[in-house]
């Protein structure tokens, strides 16, 4: 058997004390941000902390073919190390102790020990033994990534207290990612759900506007409400009743939220509400959109604009209001990334019209960071431009994502085809151009973790490298 083991060590640096680093793991949320987005993964069963004797259990793939992992924490000590085996999987053997060394009063060392072995004796190891390597340490890397990145975002509130948040769409994409990146900052998230299906956060409350609820008492407790919710623009054509329910959902449904959260005896300080940068509509690609540049021409500048003049009842209310400018959020969990994925993987991906058209991009990391960021500083009001600092154009952004994936992208989509699948959308989503830059961001000093896409492209694919021990 010990001939067999294969033993692993990755170490990350982090920016916190070791008993800091130890409680982030222990909250929930973790799991969620540790799991690698280009893998499917579904969770089975989650566990409320890492003790021993708790369990979890996902639904893996190998290729085509589904397997289950069952692990259990086998040993905790904090602040020191915790440890999870695997009772059934994919591995004959698999043991992983987290450890946790101190290396300064504000600094510590995360060292992940792996040992396993895999089914089959010499000829498994022959078979995958390489490729497992590589898969481990693809997701080490971006776990230590992850890891890394959110402590440092939440290093500089260390002394701040935490608080209670309430997210509309917390089981969206944006949403989900949020959640659990403020729930493992220690802050306290409530769902804020139209409906009781399930949300990836354990508090919800029941909110419909359509019924005419009103938000019940938990609301009174918020410090801060996040407004996600809204129907996707993309679903389907724009025909003109798909208009009335986009508008209906983002619309009618953040004046209701408005209007609620100022009737409550205890509004919550902060509000942050979801808008886009379709507000700037199509413009020459020589001038740079801020947050102070004019409104567009177009049905998307049209419901930006009326988006946000719907918060108007929480602003006269005395809340702070920032609206939040999302540009095109990138992951292969959702969204246009995940849309454009498996063609380019095939080696038929490629730029709409002639690629000259700019995109405001971000990644999903940083739309989160940059939320956190916003609600955090009270300086930061009214519209924030929710992108990367250099916007590209199609033609930059398909290369780019092209290369990474080692992959020819030769083709070209006429707009004139594409309007015959998509309509009006296609000119709006796909070949209007804008140059956003996120001045707001930049002047209150948030650091992006992937500024260049060729950062965020390695992040959020698996093409990074971890460090041995």
């Amino acid at each position: 058997m010990t001939k067999q083991l294969r033993r692993s060590c990755f170490r990350v640096a982090l920016p916190v004390s070791r008993s800091d680093a130890f409680v982030w793991h222990q909250r929930e949320g973790a799991l969620d941000r540790l799991l690698p987005p280009w893998e499917k993964v579904k969770v089975l069963q989650r566990s409320p902390d890492i003790n021993v004797g708790r369990q979890v259990e996902f639904l893996t793939y190998l290729g085509p073919f589904p397997l289950r992992w069952l692990a259990e924490h086998t040993a905790c000590s904090p602040p020191e190390f915790f440890e999870d085996v695997q009772l059934q999987g994919p591995f004959k053997h698999w043991r992983h102790q987290h450890r946790f060394l101190e290396d300064s009063p504000q600094g510590s060392i995360l060292e992940d020990h792996l040992e396993y072995s895999f089914p089959g004796g010499r000829l498994g190891r022959w078979l995958a033994g390489h490729a497992v390597e590589q898969k481990i340490e693809r997701m080490f890397a971006y776990r230590h990534a992850m890891t890394h990145g959110d402590l440092t975002s939440h290093a500089p509130y260390r002394d701040r207290p935490r608080l209670s948040v309430g997210i509309t769409g917390a089981s969206g994409l944006i949403g989900g990612a949020l959640t659990a990146f403020l729930t493992t900052g220690g802050h306290s998230v409530t769902a804020i759900c139209r409906s009781n299906r399930k949300a990836s956060v354990s508090k919800k409350i029941i909110w419909n506007p359509d019924f005419n609820q009103e938000l019940d008492e938990a609301a009174e407790k918020f410090d801060a409400v996040i407004h996600l919710a809204g129907e996707n623009i993309a679903a389907r054509r724009w025909s003109a009743k798909q208009k009335q329910e986009i508008c209906k959902s983002r619309v009618y449904r953040t004046r209701k939220l408005c209007e609620s959260l100022a009737a409550l005896s205890k509004p919550p300080s902060v509000l942050l509400a979801a808008s886009a940068t379709g507000f700037y509509g199509n413009s020459d690609s020589s001038e740079i959109a801020t947050e102070d540049a004019m409104k567009g021409e177009g049905f998307l500048p049209d419901l930006a604009a009326e988006w946000e003049a719907a918060c108007r009842p929480a602003i006269e209310a005395g809340i702070r209001v920032v609206h939040l400018r999302f540009g095109m959020v990138l992951s292969p969990r959702g969204g246009a990334l995940a849309a454009i994925l498996p063609l380019f993987r095939l080696g038929l991906g490629g730029k709409m019209g002639n690629g000259q058209q700019h995109w405001g991009w971000i990644s999903l990391e940083d739309a989160v960071g940059a939320v956190h960021h916003a609600m955090m500083e009270a300086s930061l009001q009214g519209p924030i431009n929710i992108v990367a600092p250099r916007s590209m154009t199609n033609k930059e952004f398909t290369a780019q994502l092209a290369g990474a994936l080692h992959r020819w992208a030769p083709f070209s989509v006429p707009r004139r085809v594409a309007r015959i699948s998509m309509g009006e959308m296609a000119d709006a989503l796909l070949f209007s151009s804008s140059r956003v830059s996120p001045d707001k961001l930049l002047k209150s000093q948030y650091s992006f973790r992937h500024a260049e896409l060729e950062l965020a492209l390695n992040h959020m694919l698996g093409l990074g490298r971890a460090t041995h021990g």
